[in-house]
């Protein structure tokens, strides 16, 4: 699970950068706009630190785009909305009742 988490870390953070650099922004300015270090939006950006939420929030607003943004490329978003194919039998939550 380590491996899947790393990766979920740098896409997020892949995308947090680019986002930065599409808008003109160095890191310390967006540090300025959120109140969060320069070195700790570095890490988040390179994927080794876990951000919380509200942080993704204050990195987003400042940004001025949607949270989930960050969180997923528009193929995901796609991938998301689109309803379970026929094939899926859904989720087993036998073990959880």
């Amino acid at each position: 699970m380590e491996g899947q988490d790393s990766q979920i870390l740098a896409k997020a953070g892949h995308r947090l950068r680019q986002a930065r650099l599409a808008r003109g922004l160095n890191l310390h300015q967006l540090a300025r706009l959120t109140g969060i270090s320069a070195p700790a939006l570095s890490l988040i950006e390179t994927g080794k630190r876990d951000p919380r939420l509200t942080t993704l929030g204050k990195i987003a607003a400042a940004l001025r785009l949607p949270l989930a943004d960050l969180l997923e490329s528009p193929a995901d978003e796609a991938r998301v909305k689109q309803p379970p194919s026929p094939k899926d039998d859904g989720y087993d939550l036998g073990d959880y009742r």
